[in-house]
Parts: C-alpha cells; structure tokens; sequence
C-alpha cells in the first residue's frame, strides 16, 4: 500500500470507461489520493457524478473553466500528481499524444506534467493493430510513457482480439508499485520473444500462437531493474517497452545471427522466443496452387538458437531458457537444461487454460542445476520481476 500517492485518472470517451468507478474505488482501498479527469465524450459513457462519488473529489472537464482557470488550475493539476493514468486510451487519446495535440484539459496536462504517464489502451482490436495505431504507440513508449495491456479477448462490438483495457485490478497493482531497486544496473540482457515465421512461398508460412507478451514482460522488467536490454523480436501486435532496443526479426535463421552478435556482448541471454523448429527445404517462387487432395511438403531442421548461445566458446553469457510445454512439464524442462548446457530455464505447462501464449498471465517453474522455484499464477510482468530478480542474483 502506497498512502497518499497521487494520481491523476484521465477517462477518455471508450466503453471500458465503465471500468473506472471500480478502479477508482480500489485505489483509495490502497491509500492513494486521486483527482478525475474526463474528457466530453467520456461523459456518453460514464457520468461525472458517479466519478465524484466514487472518487470523493469534484471531477474536471473543462479546459475553460474560469474558476478553475483563474488560479491556473491545469498546470496545478500537473504538478500535484505522481502519476497520470490515462484509462481507457483510445485511439484518438493516443493520436493526440503522440502528436502533442492539446486541445483539451486532459491533453494540455499530459504535455504540462513532470510526472509519470502511463496510459491502458482500450480499443476495438482492428484500430489497435492499424500501423498508425502502432507507430503512436511506439512513439510515446520511446518517450517514456508506460503503456499498459491492453489484454486480449472478446470485445464489446462482438470482435475477439487484442485491445481489451486491463482489469481494475491489474492497474491497481501497476498504479501501486513502487520503483523497483536497480539491481541489474550496468548489465546488459539480451531477450528473444515472440514467435519465427518460417515462409513456405510469397504468402504463407508456418508459425506457433506466441504472442510475445512473456518475452515483452520480461524486457520491461529487466529495464526496471535497471538493465540496457536489446530485445529481438519476432511478429508482434504489442508495442515495444519504453527504453529497449528492439531487433525485429522474422526467421529462426535471422533470430540465431542477431542473437550470437549480441549474446556476446551480454552480461545475460534469455531465450524466450517460440522458435519453429523446421522450415521448408525449399522456399517456392510464386504462390503454390492448390493440386489435389494432398500436399506433401521437405521440412529441414531449424538452428538450436539457445543451444548456440549456451555453447559460445568465447564471452559466453549467462543462459536462460524457457519450455512450453504440454506434459511431463518437468522432465523435459531439466531435459533442455542439463542437454543444452543451460545455466537456468523457466518451465511453463501451456495446456493450462488461460495460461501461456496469449494471455496475459501465466505461472513458471524455474530450474537451475541445482534447485528450482515455484512462481504461482500472476501477471506475466509480475512473473517477469521475480524472475529477473532471481536473475540479479547470479550475474
């Protein structure tokens, strides 16, 4: 519990605005003290009164508000808070950010504040993977704006994908966590996520359900510890943690040539991306038609990525690996381990419902030579902190 934190909430005009008195509610439940801000076309979907009930402070929407402005009142409100939360984030909120539009109130003390911004997108799943949705989102975290979530699942309109706000609980813990302690300061990690597209012709490719969310997690972890992270990245719809260095990649032979250039100058390599383990014998040239009741196609053993890294006979990192897997969970884990001269690997049992690729949570075993260490259901990021503390114990 963080008492007197002081957060600013800015609703924007999304359907996930509903959501909002009960994150309001919880965060007083943690101490901290919080001012709304809506936007008028939050207004359609949540009414000022039940903010200020909730929130017992009167709730601001004006930009123009001569009581309020009379004493400046938009640069106080950017200076009172520790932290402005921008929920839901549409679309449009994002644009506006991105270009440092300020129209209204919340806009203006987005571009006024010295605080901490932190935004939880919330939009239908195509908006959210329009390229100018995503080039928005990359341009704030490279600001420095946190963005959280958003999740993935159905969606009001009916359509199911990524674009869900998180759940009020999921923003209280991320609200309400304290800066965490630099124990991977001067360190370099190096992190795979993400899944490999290996191409079968011009227009189709065999791949696996990774969407990246754990490799993703664990870059903004190591980043919050204090690391430099150089995070490859296979195809992706989340956008890249704030202060990382991102090598997108598309092949597992792509992935093993970018991770061997920078496995040696890292102090840690952790191999989290789902690498497809055969490609195609030969690439054809043009679309393949459909012939027949059957295709037969040559598969050809993909590069062992992690295995590399591990057996670098010069300025060899600190090798962590993880298994997905869908039984004998941890046999297998201790298989990779010991069979490809891993120091750690984080074993996950994908056949869990709600667990795993795609969603947003997850629960890990981790394994050294030695010993391991149950980490119980959590979010994937809370799961990323302790695995990277774990991690600051041994380099």
């Amino acid at each position: 519990m963080l008492k007197n934190k002081k957060i600013v909430l800015g609703i924007t005009g999304g359907i996930a605005a509903y959501k909002c008195a009960e994150l309001v509610r919880r965060l007083k439940e943690q101490g901290c003290e919080i001012k709304v801000v809506m936007t008028e076309s939050a207004k359609h979907f949540i009414t000022p009164l039940t903010m200020q009930a909730v929130s017992g402070e009167i709730v601001s929407d004006s930009l123009l508000d001569p009581s309020a402005e009379a004493a400046m009142g938009h640069i106080e409100f950017a200076k009172w808070a520790d932290l402005i939360l921008v929920a839901p984030a549409t679309s449009n909120i994002i644009a506006k950010m991105a270009a440092g539009i300020a129209d209204d109130l919340l806009t203006t003390l987005l571009l006024a504040t010295p605080a901490k911004v932190a935004i939880a997108p919330a939009m239908n799943q195509q908006m959210y993977a329009h390229p100018a949705t995503q080039a928005n989102l990359s341009t704030l975290a490279q600001r420095g704006v946190d963005i959280w979530g958003p999740g993935k699942g159905e969606q009001a309109c009916g359509d199911i994908g990524a674009g869900r706000m998180l759940e009020p609980s999921e923003l209280v813990t991320l609200c309400t966590a304290p800066a965490e302690p630099q124990l991977l300061a001067g360190k370099t990690i190096t992190i795979t996520a993400g899944p490999t597209r290996e191409p079968l012709d011009p227009v189709r490719f065999i791949s696996n359900h990774s969407s990246g969310k754990m490799g993703y997690a664990l870059a903004q972890a190591a980043v919050e510890l204090g690391a430099k992270v150089n995070l490859i990245s296979g195809p992706v719809n989340i956008a890249a943690p704030r202060d990382v260095s991102v090598i997108n990649i598309e092949t597992a032979e792509q992935l093993l040539q970018h991770s061997l250039a920078h496995a040696v100058n890292s102090d840690a390599f952790i191999g989290c991306a789902a690498v497809a383990d055969y490609r195609a014998a030969n690439i054809a040239d043009q679309k393949m038609k459909k012939q027949g009741d059957e295709l037969t196609l040559t598969l050809v053993k993909n590069p062992d990525v992690i295995a590399a890294v591990a057996n670098l006979d010069h300025k060899r990192p600190y090798t962590v690996g993880f298994a997905a897997e869908t039984q004998n969970v941890a046999s297998y884990a201790k298989g990779k381990l010991s069979n490809k001269n891993l120091d750690m690997i984080c074993a996950n049992d994908v056949s869990k419902s709600g667990l795993g690729f795609n969603s947003d949570h997850n629960a890990l075993t981790l394994y050294w030579h030695d010993q391991q260490k149950e980490l119980v259901i959590d979010t994937k990021y809370a799961l990323a902190l302790n695995v990277m503390k774990e991690l600051a114990q041994r380099l």
